[in-house]
């Protein structure tokens, strides 16, 4: 009863407001403390009690009341942390008043005439009488991010309290507020802290509310139009600025909260069944803050003075000089303190803690038990992989520490499980984007390629051919089914999934059977004649396929006798490639004919390939699934930059001119592709084929103009070398057996008669403004999805992305 009490008086409260047509001063305390005070509401019933409708109505009805339940929301919040907390009945406030303004922030940014009310300055705004002007008239934008940070480390709230005393005075708050450091309240040991504080299921509890309202906060970048020039999302700025005290030790306490989060525990069956898990709910706000807050990463380490990260408390003093909102903008705009401590992170030790946490986590939905669910299973992987991206991306120490050793194969094969699960879902196109941009990333350095020759041995439960090979074996297999029977959105990444395997080519010792046939094979679907003309840009893909192939022959010819022997049996596709007919009447048939060919089937196997592994075995698309549409990704040219690797082992960046002349010579391939959105990629949830183009058609001066540059001198030759020994020794030995044609070829050398080899072309990718705008669209429409109990933004008036009902 007395919570159907407390539910009803609440309600009445919004019935007021929402009918009052006069504006309701904020001294009138007895109206304003209905919100926060004698309510014992869960997030899920204030969300239930102020339905939608009713906030827009306030908003522009009665937008006074709106503006003024906000300000003594976050006046209450100041007031509190300035105490501490000091007693029980505080910190329920503290509670009422974070789930109240979750819940109403949104309906704020969808309004563009309520862009601006939080950055505009609030006289009082929680001061007391006697302070300066200008700490009395801050935004109050800015009141209500300090209140949150302060009480992330607020004793006995959200952090253990290390005081005893029987003194409850506000003096006594005040003064523990001023002398509390909280770099040492981490909530983590881990980076920069040894110190295991004891587990606070409470203490979780309360930090997750406040994690949820500060994100919230953050989600004023989902009311923004999308384009290329990004504004700085001030939210963001100011949080991640000097101004925040505690920027350094909250910066470390998700971090390590992230790094450190078992799912698993002590490994009895069901027990995320029997027992709930704060500590769960925790991690994965943490880890979308995270992600939020280093997608901002306007910064200039020249401007930069921030020392190692440690746990330095003046690393993270503020400025003792206000600034301006729009100073503070700028001011970010050369230092965010996530982003400087992140790139910062250099301890061997520190970079086995995040990539054992991070890889344990990526692993955990790939795990397989006897009984079926015994295991808690982790729904963040997508945000992980982004904050995977992000490590790498700032911070190279980490990334070539991933790489010096094998630990980069527990981020690859959660990857690739990742890629096959979601390659036939169209509401998981984004999840194969990113896992594909992150092995892209991965691709250009060396040490990636040479670790894909470990064997593969961990039977992950992947519906792909069984082979016993390497992983390298693993991520061709994996991309051959993706191009064979995945989704036809994913056809823009056919380039990007090829020049993966391009730039670790050089580096692969010994490929299975399995994947050398599955290489062939793709050769042998791309190189088709209706495929090659029926895009201005497909021939792409063989030139790719070609240079993977002249790799391997010119600097791994001797482990590579499987691939070897493939060439050798599919050797007419190389002639027929050679010989390929240029004249328009026979451009003319190979688009009729597949014409002709043209039926239902293509419509989930655009290519019209035939594979060995049965129907598709991937996630079902349920009926009615949300998904957020994604702005488009660049093409290859613009994700990528091309190095050439020299005899010493070392990179040299090429120069646009000098690639393509490479292409133009045939001694490397190069891609120039056009920056043309039907071709590369606009994943906005329209259908775009790599193989249709509306206003173009193929010519033969077209065709010989690349026909002409395609890299087959190496292939040839090996081809002119090879074949006749082989042909003798199957006449002479009566061969039928393919073991003692292997044999042979395994101890065959091609040394003195191969052409002189090409140069090393790396693509290594780089950041640019298209790469940088799909990744804030695909983060903050996988935080609006995931994000449903309660559902903060759903039913708002998002504009970065569209929602759409797959």
């Amino acid at each position: 009863m007395g919570n159907s009490d407390t539910k009803l008086n609440f309600r009445k409260a919004v019935i007021q407001l929402t009918t009052k047509t006069q504006p309701v001063e904020a001294c009138d305390d007895v109206f304003w403390d209905q919100f926060w005070t004698d309510s014992d509401l869960t997030a899920q019933d204030i969300f239930a009690l102020i339905p939608a409708a009713e906030i827009r109505a306030v908003r522009e009805e009665s937008p006074s009341n709106l503006a003024t339940l906000c300000y003594k929301a976050v006046e209450r919040l100041v007031l509190n942390a300035d105490t501490s907390c000091a007693c029980e009945k505080d910190r329920q406030i503290v509670l009422r008043c974070t789930r109240l303004l979750t819940r109403i922030l949104p309906y704020i940014f969808e309004d563009p005439d309520w862009h601006g009310f939080f950055w505009s300055t609030v006289p009082r705004a929680g001061k007391s009488g006697n302070e300066s002007d200008d700490e009395s008239t801050r935004p109050l934008a800015e009141s209500l991010l300090t209140a949150i940070a302060d009480l992330l480390f607020c004793p006995g709230f959200t952090v253990e309290s290390n005081h005893r005393t029987s003194v409850v005075t506000p003096l006594y708050h005040y003064i523990l507020k001023a002398s509390i450091d909280s770099c040492e309240f981490i909530w983590e040991a881990g980076v920069g802290f040894a110190q295991a504080p004891p587990l606070n299921h409470t203490h979780d509890s309360n930090r997750t509310e406040l994690l949820k309202l500060l994100l919230t906060c953050f989600s004023e970048d989902m009311y923004q139009s999308p384009s290329d020039k990004h504004t700085i999302n001030p939210w963001v700025s100011f949080f991640c600025s000097r101004e925040n005290r505690h920027a350094l030790p909250l910066f470390t306490s998700l971090l390590n909260v992230v790094c450190a989060y078992d799912p698993i525990g002590y490994g009895i069956p069901y027990n995320h069944l029997m027992f709930s898990d704060q500590r769960g709910a925790l991690v994965e706000l943490a880890l979308q803050i995270l992600i939020v807050s280093l997608e901002q990463e306007l910064i200039d380490a020249t401007n930069t003075n921030i020392t190692n990260l440690s746990t330095n408390p003046e690393t993270s003093s503020s400025d003792s000089n206000m600034k301006t909102p729009a100073e503070g903008c700028q001011a970010t705009q050369v230092e965010n303190l996530f982003v400087n401590y992140l790139s910062r992170i250099h301890r061997e030790e520190d970079f086995n803690f995040i990539l054992r946490g991070i890889g344990g986590l990526l692993n955990n939905p790939v795990l397989q038990t006897y009984l079926p669910n015994s295991c808690k299973k982790i729904q963040f992987h997508q945000e992980l992989l982004v904050l995977f991206w992000k490590l790498c991306d700032l911070n190279k120490k980490f990334l070539f520490y991933v790489l010096k050793s094998s630990d980069v194969l527990e981020i690859l094969v959660p990857i690739l499980f990742f890629l096959n699960d979601a390659r036939a879902n169209q509401s998981r196109v984004g999840l194969v984007h990113i896992g594909v941009f992150i092995l892209l990333l991965l691709s250009g350095e060396r040490n990636f390629g040479v670790r894909l020759n470990k064997p593969y041995t961990v039977r992950v439960p992947m519906d792909i051919s069984v082979f016993a090979g390497n992983h390298a074996d693993l991520l061709i297999v994996v991309f051959h089914k993706m191009i064979t029977s995945g989704h036809q959105r994913l056809q823009p990444l056919y380039d990007c999934l090829l020049t993966i395997i391009v730039n670790v080519s050089p580096y692969l010792k010994s490929l299975s059977m399995v994947g050398a046939n599955k290489l062939l094979h793709l050769l042998e679907v791309f190189s088709n004649g209706w495929f090659l003309f029926s895009s201005p840009f497909n021939h792409h893909l063989v030139f790719f396929l070609l240079e993977v192939f002249n790799n391997i022959i010119q600097y791994q010819f001797d482990g590579n006798f499987n691939l070897v022997y493939s060439i050798i049996r599919k050797r007419s596709l190389f002639h027929q490639l050679a010989n390929l007919s240029t004249d328009i009447i026979s451009i003319q048939k190979a688009l009729q004919k597949r014409s002709r060919s043209n039926n239902h089937a293509e419509l989930n196997n655009p290519l019209n390939m035939t594979t060995s592994e049965g129907a598709f075995k991937t996630t079902p698309v349920q009926t009615g699934t949300l998904n957020a549409s994604l702005k488009a990704m660049p093409g290859i040219d613009k994700l990528t930059e091309k190095s050439q690797v020299s005899e010493d082992g070392s990179t040299v960046l090429l120069e646009n001119r000098q690639s393509e002349h490479s292409f133009q010579t045939g001694e490397a391939v190069s891609t120039s592709w056009r920056d043309d959105k039907s071709l590369n990629g606009n994943c906005d949830g329209k259908d775009n084929s790599v193989s249709c183009t509306s206003d173009w058609t193929p010519s033969p001066d077209w065709v010989l103009s690349w026909k002409s540059k395609l890299p087959l001198q190496t292939i040839m030759r090996l081809l002119q070398v090879l074949v006749p020994q082989v042909e003798k020794i199957c006449i002479d030995k009566g061969l039928t057996d393919e073991s003692e044609i292997l044999k042979f070829l395994q101890h065959g050398t091609l040394v003195g008669l191969l052409p002189v080899p090409h140069p090393i072309l790396i693509r290594r990718y780089q950041a640019n403004e298209g790469t940088a705008l799909w990744f804030r669209t695909y983060m903050w429409g996988v935080i609006y999805l995931r994000t449903v109990d309660p559902p903060v933004w759903y039913d708002t008036d998002v504009k970065l992305f569209e929602i759409q009902r797959v």
